[in-house]
């Protein structure tokens, strides 16, 4: 006679019902991140080189918080869609108060200091902005085909996307807007309109590209160079164009299998500044180091988590989930796409972190509390089927 199996307890249930894949797959890429940052500060040097490190565990504590937080909750209570509206408002205010109270860093108002540490409210934005359109577009009467429901997340997404660009910080603002347009559409956004806003954003970014060559430029001098270099990358290797060029010689220099973990010599010899090579461009450090076979690896934990998250929208218990899900994939899809591209030198340099890897704070904390939401979501689904 097979022995009855003992009813597992609430924390049981709770582990039980986790996506490990998910949680496996940002472990592991926020421990090559700590691997690099840590091979940057040491190859450069300085008075700390650990700083960074160190600074990097203290945003991976706080991370853990938010993701931990994020589990616990349950994406279906009252409390939790007031706490969405809050936390868009207070985004809201954070980004008000950037342009009048930011720190200016090389040229550029991004940033709040909040005691020692400088926190950056565009990339939380990125997280507002999903959370924000999946609760508007799951709610009765705010549907994405209804006047209501495209005026009032259309109305948080310009304002958000201005604000961001008015700091400017066009590749965050950029974001935003595939965010908007992947959520709309698998809410269920018609055809007729979705031709009409393709056609309407032709007509703008025409007026656009117009208006910086015969009006009065909206770029500043060095995002109209950072563009004119991408098109043509010899044109300023020196100044405009020397971290992308010398991110793309890293890139080539690895070969199969990189010279070693520590042993870049683009870094390590300053070719590629330091206040680029573990943020920016901390896969072409990757890739000198570990070469084709460990970017391919890279890769491949992205492939994994991208792959969970997409898993965890199609099986989602609700819309909210399902939407969610999506906003949160094309952040990190976005991300990717153009923070591989810039050291590949197929996409202009914007400054987007590569996810769980580049050093930064902001982004990093919004990262994981997105999939600590989804593994609420995810939890969810299990506990229903």
């Amino acid at each position: 006679m097979a022995k009855r199996r003992e009813p597992l307890s609430k924390a049981g249930r709770f582990f039980a019902r986790l996506d490990y894949l998910q949680l496996a797959s940002m472990l592991a890429l926020i421990g090559t991140g700590l691997v690099f940052i840590y091979s940057t500060g040491v190859q450069i040097g300085g008075d700390d080189p650990a700083f960074f490190f160190r600074r990097q565990l203290l945003w991976i504590a706080c991370g853990s918080v938010l993701w931990l937080a994020g589990t616990l909750g349950n994406t279906r209570s009252v409390v939790f869609k007031v706490g969405i509206v809050v936390f868009c408002i207070a985004v809201l205010g954070a980004l008000i108060a950037v342009l009048f109270a930011g720190v200016r860093v090389f040229g550029a108002t991004r940033w709040l200091a909040v005691g020692g540490f400088r926190i950056q409210p565009s990339e939380f934005a990125k997280l507002a902005l999903a959370s924000g359109i999946a609760l508007i577009f799951s709610l009765r009467g705010l549907g994405v085909n209804t006047f209501s429901g495209i005026a009032v997340s259309g109305t948080l997404a310009l304002i958000y996307f201005f604000l961001i660009a008015r700091e400017p910080d066009f590749g965050s603002a950029i974001v935003l807007l595939p965010i908007y347009a992947a959520v709309a559409f698998v809410a269920g956004l018609k055809w007729k309109k979705i031709i009409f806003v393709l056609c309407s954003l032709g007509i703008v970014s025409g007026i656009g590209v117009a208006n910086e060559l015969w009006g009065k430029p909206l770029l500043h001098d060095y995002q109209r160079k950072r563009i004119l270099v991408f098109l043509d990358p010899e044109r300023d290797r020196l100044e405009s164009g020397y971290n992308a060029y010398q991110a793309r010689l890293a890139v080539g220099s690895g070969g199969f299998s990189g010279k070693g973990i520590g042993e870049g010599t683009q870094n390590e010899l300053g070719f590629l500044p330091r206040t680029v090579s573990n943020n920016d461009f901390i896969l072409s450090v990757i890739a000198e180091e570990t070469g084709f076979a460990g970017i391919t690896a890279l890769l491949l934990l992205f492939a994994l988590l991208l792959y969970s998250i997409v898993r965890c929208a199609y099986f989602a218990p609700d819309d909210f989930g399902r939407y969610f899900g999506v906003g949160v994939a094309m952040i990190f899809f976005t991300h990717l796409f153009i923070n591989i591209g810039m050291s590949f030198g197929v996409t202009p340099v914007t400054g987007l972190s590569l996810p769980f890897v580049s050093y930064g704070g902001s982004f990093l904390m919004t990262a994981m509390a997105a999939l600590g939401i989804l593994q609420s979501i995810h939890r969810t689904a299990r506990e229903e089927n």
